[in-house]
Parts: C-alpha cells; sequence; structure tokens
C-alpha cells in the first residue's frame, strides 16, 4: 500500500485506506468524518475528548484546515459516505426498536 503524504503534516492518502479518501496519518479516520462532526455542531475540543480521543488538537486542526482546503472534495467524500434520507428513516427505526428492547429488559426484575 503506497502512502501519499499531503500538503498538511497530518493528513495523508494511503491507497487501499478509506477507499484512498485524506485521512488522519497513522489512522482510518478520514478527514469527512471530522468534517461531519464539525457541521453536526461538535467543537474541536469535543471530538478529541468524546469521539476521537486519541488524536491530538493538531491532528484535528490539520484535518480542519485540509477541509478547508479541499472542501469541494471533502464534502462529496461527506455526502457519499453519509446515510441518505431512506437510510435515516431506516435508522430511526433500528434505534426506536432497540430503545423499546432495552426498556423491556430494564423492567422492574420479579423476585421468587
Amino acid at each position: 500500500m503506497a502512502t501519499v503524504k499531503t500538503e498538511h503534516p497530518h493528513i495523508v492518502r494511503t491507497e487501499g485506506v478509506c477507499a484512498g479518501d485524506p485521512i488522519i496519518k497513522g489512522t482510518r479516520i478520514p478527514v469527512w468524518a471530522i468534517a461531519g462532526w464539525l457541521k453536526q455542531g461538535y467543537s474541536l475540543q469535543s471530538i478529541g475528548e468524546e469521539i476521537y480521543p486519541r488524536l491530538s488538537l493538531a491532528e484535528l486542526h490539520d484535518a480542519v484546515s485540509y477541509y478547508y482546503d479541499h472542501q469541494d472534495d471533502i464534502e462529496a467524500q461527506l455526502k457519499a459516505n453519509s446515510p441518505g434520507e431512506e437510510e435515516e428513516e431506516e435508522l430511526e427505526e433500528r434505534r426506536k426498536q432497540w430503545a423499546k428492547l432495552t426498556q423491556k429488559d430494564a423492567g422492574p426484575s420479579s423476585s421468587s
């Protein structure tokens, strides 16, 4: 697998990893994923603390910088990797089913 450096020190492209999309060096975390979390309202600090705790703020900032330098490409990757409306509805239905199942399991236990 050939790894290609980019003009951003923490961002590379590796053939066969994440479809060759730009990723954070040493991970399989694509830049589009970081951009997606940002677009959902997460701060870089919360992304680093809650979602990708092994990433440094420098790596996250570099991913955002790469996103802004290549915004059209990253937006296309984000769209290609995001669920469509039909998939969103299916996911919501699965969430509801899961909630019902876990609610049943959390019910009062009977003692014998």
